[in-house]
């Protein structure tokens, strides 16, 4: 499941769901190269794990109220969120078995 997350629906599409099920944040902008690379890895690994979390993604060009709230720079970042909270993150793109690996120990 896949969501764009924005200012007016964080809280709800990605906090209060968060108390359902774990959801991934990937904090990205149109222009950055690495964001786009790591997009796609994301987007395969949310249908690998097929429920397992959500997978949200932000612009942070257009949605600054949450990138400053969260301090995202550099990008990509990707927060995951649990029952409302950061439970981990990590910035810059990874190799997707990397991400997995990290996943298994935070899911």
């Amino acid at each position: 499941m896949e969501v764009n997350a924005n200012d007016a629906n964080f809280e709800k599409e990605v906090v209060e769901k968060s108390k359902e099920i774990p959801v991934l944040v990937d904090f990205y902008a149109i222009w950055c190269g690495p964001c786009k690379m790591l997009g796609s890895v994301l987007e395969q690994i949310a249908k690998d794990y097929d429920g397992k979390f959500v997978l949200a993604k932000l612009n942070v060009d257009e949605n600054p109220q949450t990138s400053a709230k969260f301090g995202i720079s550099p990008i990509p970042d990707v927060r995951l969120i649990k029952n409302g909270e950061v439970v981990n993150g990590f910035t810059g793109a990874r190799p997707g078995e990397v991400i997995k690996k990290w996943l298994d120990e935070n899911l």
